[in-house]
């Protein structure tokens, strides 16, 4: 019920914000960026191709609202140079950013440090819960490691054995890794994880644990995967080892979405990237323009800001051969503006 009545308010701003151009002033018009207001989206490893769809729906909500946008994050898989580059998205000094952390704690003072100056921080795909960031936009990971783990038993069957490849560090994807072990382990008893390999998102990484893994468990059934780039290493070893294995994995590349084509690749649950963005720039924007919202609680003695969005569910989409070519992301981007 939460979920839908955020959804229905945040609907209601935007038509009253779009009315509000043919209408005499109204607090609507609050809701409209001033000149040179900018939102920015800070994400890590930016020349990844998942941040594409997501900057195309933050960037669609920002034309809306009448707002500039700009993209930043790090081309590096490193949490120290993410926070440099966040740092010095500040100095910039834009009214909000919607950020993805790498990696929860060492964000928490940065995000804060950013508030405290006035820039708003909303978190989308993975999280810092513990800092004061006012939303937070994901898929739900234990939805989607539970749809994994049923869909891999229909397949081969309740017993056997699988592996996992993880990232540890990352919220989103530590979830999705640990709800699937869990799940199997309540549901499927029969089902036994015989290889847990940390590859950080490192395609070669992922082929020299997943050959390490057939060669002592050459029974292997299926492999869980949280994210695109080990799925990539993964296959690899696989179809040069010539084993019968069942991959599953989240997120989309190029690269995995030809392996589904091929039947290299059983399926990938992709989180609506572009929902992502566009529900990600809504809850920064909303956080920036607080002044029009008042709900009714304790916030202007407690000193906090009054929207608060703990988190909102973008949905995932499952990827299969039947519907691989629509998530060609050169065919998205044939009309669309690049970063």
């Amino acid at each position: 019920m939460k979920r839908v009545t955020i959804a229905a308010a945040v609907a209601s701003l935007a038509v009253s914000t779009m009315l509000a151009t043919q209408a005499p002033a109204t607090a609507a018009e609050t809701l409209r960026c001033k000149e040179g207001e900018t939102y920015m989206m800070n994400v890590m490893v930016s020349s990844h191709p998942y941040w594409v769809p997501v900057y195309q729906g933050f960037k669609q909500a920002a034309a809306a609202f009448g707002c500039k946008t700009a993209f930043s994050g790090t081309p590096e898989y490193d949490i120290t140079k993410q926070i440099a580059s966040f740092e010095q998205d500040l100095v910039q000094k834009p009214a909000g950013i919607l950020l993805h952390p790498m990696q929860a704690d060492p964000f928490i003072e940065p995000i804060n440090a950013a508030i405290a100056a006035g820039t708003q921080v909303v978190t989308f795909a993975a999280d810092s819960p513990k800092s004061k960031r006012t939303g937070y936009i994901t898929s739900d990971n234990v939805a989607e490691a539970k749809f994994a783990a049923e869909e891999i038993v229909k397949q081969v069957g309740s017993s056997g054995e699988f592996a996992v490849l993880e990232n540890p560090g990352q919220s989103n994807h530590d979830l999705r890794v640990t709800a699937f072990i869990d799940y199997m382990a309540e549901k499927y008893p029969d089902m036994k994880l015989v290889g847990r390999q940390a590859t950080n998102q490192d395609s070669t990484a992922a082929y020299r644990a997943t050959a390490a893994i057939l060669q002592a468990n050459p029974n292997l059934k299926a492999m869980w995967i949280p994210e695109a780039g080990s799925a990539e290493g993964a296959v690899a070893a696989i179809l040069e080892a010539k084993a019968n294995v069942l991959v599953m994995h989240a997120d989309i590349t190029p690269t995995t979405l030809d392996h589904i084509k091929a039947g290299n690749i059983h399926m990938a649950l992709n989180p609506n990237q572009g929902m992502q963005g566009f529900m990600g720039f809504l809850a920064v924007f909303l956080a920036a323009h607080n002044q029009v919202f008042d709900p009714f609680n304790d916030y202007k003695v407690s000193g906090y800001n009054p929207v608060q969005i703990p988190f909102v569910d973008n949905g995932f989409a499952v990827i299969t051969k039947a519907n691989a070519d629509s998530f060609d992301l050169e065919a998205y981007m044939a009309n669309r503006d690049p970063y």
